[in-house]
């Protein structure tokens, strides 16, 4: 699967993530200022979420939907880290407002937003921007990629993680 992101204004590059491929490693800081790398989760599956802005409708519905489920997903030995280009603060404020119990990443320079692909021209009300695209990565317990959503519905995308691995574990 072709990704495409910016890594400048009008430089538009696709990036090739596939499925089967390692997942890109990256540190970054959560909502509290602790550091995350992805090699720290070897052992368990990850779910890699980006999302638009913290506070928002749809990263709220999302976030919590997460959150909802989140005993479901730490006995099925998945962790949850969402990724956005909000600051630590604001992470800080999203977390505590829902009571959010993973880690919120902070990638205020787009650096690894624009490695997993995530970036891109968004179109609203007429008006082009680069912006953040609702993808998914489901990182299997090896590091490696399982699957990718692209097509993230955040009502309904917890229950959809839970019954991925459920079946990826069986296979």
């Amino acid at each position: 699967m072709f990704i495409c992101g910016i890594i400048e204004p009008d430089n538009h590059v696709c990036f090739m993530l596939e499925i089967g491929q390692k997942a890109p490693d990256f540190t970054l800081l959560d909502q509290v200022g602790e550091k995350h790398s992805l090699k720290d989760y070897l052992g368990k599956w990850v779910l890699f979420y980006a999302y638009p802005k913290d506070l928002t409708p749809g990263c709220t519905k999302e976030a919590c939907g997460f959150r909802d489920v989140y005993k479901s997903l730490e006995t099925a030995n998945i962790q949850i880290l969402g990724i956005s280009a909000d600051s630590v603060k604001r992470h800080e404020k999203f977390a505590s407002t829902f009571s959010l119990p993973f880690p919120l990443l902070s990638d205020p320079e787009k650096e690894v937003l624009k490695l997993y692909g995530v970036i891109g021209l968004k179109k609203f009300m007429g008006r082009e921007f680069e912006g953040i695209s609702r993808y998914s990565f489901l990182i299997d317990p090896k590091g490696t990629i399982a699957k990718i959503y692209t097509s993230v519905k955040p009502a309904v995308h917890a229950a959809e993680v839970l019954v991925d691995v459920a079946q990826m574990s069986k296979a």
